[in-house]
This record gives C-alpha cells, sequence and structure tokens, in this order.
C-alpha cells in the first residue's frame, strides 16, 4: 500500500468525531462548515475538491484536548504528524496565520511552551503558502458554526470573543486579499457560491 499524505473522507469524519467525543462544542460544526465551504470553492476554481474538504474538516483537530488557545495549533499539527498526515498538518499551524506573523495570531491566550513557540515560528518563517493554505484561511474566516457567512461578521465575532491588538487590522486586510485572490481563480465573487445561506446566516 502506498504513502497518502492525506486521509480519505471516512476517516477525516471518524478522526473528528473521536476529537469531539473529548472535546464537544461549536467547533465540531464550525469544521465541517468550513470543510463543506473550501470543497465548494475548490471545485469553481479547479483545486481538488476532497483534500479541500479534508483539511477544512480537521483544521482545527487540535482542539480535541480541550477549551485552548494558540495551543490547538500545535496539538492538531503533532497528532497529524503522529498519523502521517503531513499535508494536514500544516494546515493546522496555517490557518491561523493568513498574515504570516506569529503575533497575528488573535485567537485567545498563547498557551504554547518555549519548544512549541519556536516550532510554531519557525514554520511561519520557512513555510511558503499554497493554494490549501489559502483556502483553509479564508475558509476559516467564513465558517460560522451556524453556517457560511460574511467574513466581517466571522471577524467581528473573533473580535469580540478575543479582543483586537496591533495586528488585528493586518490580519483582516490579508483575509480580504486572499477573498480577492479566489475571487480571481473562481471567476466569480465567492460569496455568490453561498448566497442563500450568508444571508440566512449573517443577517438572521
Amino acid at each position: 500500500m502506498g504513502y497518502n499524505p492525506l486521509p480519505s473522507k471516512d476517516e477525516a469524519e471518524r478522526i473528528l468525531e473521536d476529537a469531539l467525543k473529548q472535546n464537544p462544542g461549536k467547533w465540531g460544526d464550525h469544521s465541517r462548515v468550513a470543510a463543506r465551504a473550501a470543497e465548494t470553492i475548490a471545485w469553481k476554481c479547479g483545486l481538488d475538491a476532497d483534500r479541500a474538504y479534508v483539511s477544512g474538516l480537521l483544521h482545527d483537530i487540535g482542539r480535541y484536548e480541550g477549551v485552548r488557545g494558540l495551543h490547538h495549533i500545535i496539538a492538531g499539527y503533532y497528532l497529524m504528524k503522529e498519523k502521517g498526515y503531513d499535508q494536514i498538518a500544516e494546515i493546522c499551524l496555517s490557518h491561523s496565520f493568513p498574515y504570516q506573523d506569529l503575533r497575528a495570531f488573535g485567537g485567545g491566550n498563547i498557551d504554547c511552551d518555549e519548544h512549541e513557540l519556536k516550532t510554531i515560528t519557525a514554520f511561519l518563517s520557512d513555510h511558503i503558502y499554497n493554494d490549501y493554505d489559502r483556502l483553509l484561511q479564508l475558509c476559516d474566516s467564513m465558517g460560522s458554526a451556524e453556517g457560511v457567512c460574511l467574513i466581517d461578521v466571522r471577524l467581528l465575532d473573533v473580535a469580540r470573543r478575543y479582543g483586537s491588538d496591533d495586528f488585528t487590522l493586518k490580519k483582516w486586510e490579508s483575509i480580504l486579499a486572499l477573498k480577492k485572490y479566489f475571487d480571481g481563480l473562481c471567476g466569480m465573487n465567492v460569496y455568490d457560491l453561498f448566497y442563500d445561506e450568508i444571508r440566512d446566516v449573517s443577517f438572521r
């Protein structure tokens, strides 16, 4: 049997279900929405839709440990590396950093030890983002637990929960640039792929 850097969709679903048994929460719904959004956009712009889907499903898998801040990205990275899914491990690290700087995390506590912080910092310094990194950064910012929504709605929700700092605007600008990038790849406004859902979720 050959090496496969990605789990199947069924295996990814099983991994997520097991993680949710350890730490139930809305993060599972968010992961499924991000996966569905990533799959849809990938299909429209010619990327591998299955890779996009499993990347979305598992991007937050480090939350299996419990309520954590930055540590969820390194926990997901280690778990996916242990399983041999290197491409998903990279998504676990990259999805929170559309602005490629540790200081732009903005998602809660910096609850990592010194070695973990060095691992994340080195990754952000050396890793060249590909379209799957970019796609999951976008879909993480479009996927609420309730469904696909306007980026503005999602960003404001995160800022209300975790606060803002000097890097918040840089991160927001990076996410909006991703939206423009995928609009170009798709040849359309990606919001139009989810028009009714975005209207219902964002303006309820």
